[in-house]
């Protein structure tokens, strides 16, 4: 069997090549027993291509790439 590489793409553009871009957040939330504000650190990371700037999530990146992987299930 050969060995296909195929990568996953900017809608927009076709570009293959992603930078990362952080954004760190706070969630506050009150409790019942409490006066005091509990909260959870959030990092959320979105990818955002290097030619065009559309972003994409990691939910998105990873059903492109298993859209890939189905394609050549199906092929064989």
């Amino acid at each position: 069997m050969d060995i296909i590489q195929e990568y996953f793409i900017c809608d927009g553009c076709e570009c293959r090549d992603f930078t990362r871009v952080y954004n760190f957040s706070l969630r506050l939330h009150g409790i019942n027993f409490s006066d005091d504000l509990v909260y959870d650190r959030l990092n959320d990371e979105i990818y955002q291509c290097a030619k065009c700037k559309r972003t994409f999530t990691i939910d998105q990146i990873e059903e492109g790439l298993k859209n890939i992987r189905n394609k050549y299930k199906t092929q064989t």
